[in-house]
């Protein structure tokens, strides 16, 4: 599978955005797929992850905050991003793992099999 991620970019502490991570080659619908990131010079970090049961779970940095989402029809998962904080700038990747992980492992980037090649967000103070 071809992961492609999209819709990062500049913005005001404050400000939303929304990323997008098309799939294709074959379909995500039955993939657990998650949302990491990773901000310069730091390890990179998990943020959301949405089960094959649509079941979410978050980081509690962004808790409140963002909101994994996905589209069968489009083959295709979201995060909308809203009270974004200067400390949220990163490069945003997206993940996908055929099945379903362990509960325990959602959150861990060894836990996926494929990547997309990431978007910048940067959020301004």
């Amino acid at each position: 599978v071809q992961l492609q991620a999209s819709g990062g970019g500049l913005v005001q502490a404050g400000g939303s955005l929304r990323l997008s991570c098309e799939a294709s080659g074959r379909t995500v619908s039955r993939d657990d797929m998650s949302w990491f990131r990773q901000a310069p010079g730091k390890a990179r970090e998990f943020v959301a992850a949405i089960s094959t049961f649509s079941t979410n779970l978050y980081a509690d940095s962004v808790k409140g905050r963002f909101t994994i989402s996905r589209d069968r029809a489009k083959n295709a998962v979201y995060l909308q991003m809203n009270s974004l904080k200067p400390e949220d700038t990163a490069v945003y990747y997206c993940a996908a793992k055929v099945g379903r992980i362990i509960t325990g492992l959602r959150n861990r980037a060894e836990a996926y099999e494929s990547w997309g090649q990431g978007t910048l967000v940067t959020v301004s103070s």
